[in-house]
């Protein structure tokens, strides 16, 4: 198991730049919190890479259409459970601290960049926690972020909501011109 690996499996059934940007920015925040909390950062930022490669081919099975390709190609164990919990439906329950990062960082990161794209210089650095809990209750901004997954995530890490935020938005910002944002 590799990053170039996991990469290609990530451009292979993934063909949209929007959720293949998805994919290195979770990526980037998994890397982020492996650093943070001891864990190995290749494990963790390949589960972030590949947390949603099956969607886009298999959009009513995802994630569960994802588990045996990966099984297939030989991922371990705790990286292909890690991705079935990244979502509430499947019943995985989230027993390491990288099944609940991954749960609790994926729909903020998608959250965090749409509010960077409605600021003006399309920069991380506008970008606060305060304005990205004001945009939060606004149910009409980035509807199909799931807002409860938000908050059920922090509160399982433990950690509160602003300071999950920062710590998203300055993971991003080491791949903010990758994934079409400014630092």
């Amino acid at each position: 198991m590799n990053r170039d690996d996991a990469l290609a499996l990530l451009y292979e059934y993934t063909k949209t730049d929007q959720l293949r940007r998805h994919g290195l920015s979770v990526e980037a925040v998994m890397r982020a919190a492996a650093r943070r909390h001891g864990g190995d950062e290749e494990t963790w930022g390949i589960v972030g890479l590949l947390h949603d490669f099956d969607y886009e081919s298999y959009p009513d099975q995802h994630p569960m259409a994802g588990k045996p390709i990966l099984e297939q190609r030989g991922y371990p164990d705790e990286v292909i459970y890690a991705i079935q919990c990244h979502a509430d439906f499947t019943g995985y329950e989230r027993r390491s601290p990288m099944d609940k990062m991954i749960f609790a960082v994926d729909e903020l990161t998608g959250f965090v960049i749409a509010c960077t794209l409605v600021k003006p210089n399309k920069s991380l650095a506008e970008v606060e926690p305060k304005s990205v809990r004001k945009k939060l209750k606004d149910k009409s901004f980035a509807r199909a972020v799931l807002r409860e997954d938000i908050y059920k995530g922090a509160e399982e890490l433990g950690v509160d909501l602003d300071e999950h935020i920062a710590f998203v938005v300055e993971a991003l910002k080491p791949v903010a011109a990758e994934i079409g944002l400014n630092p």
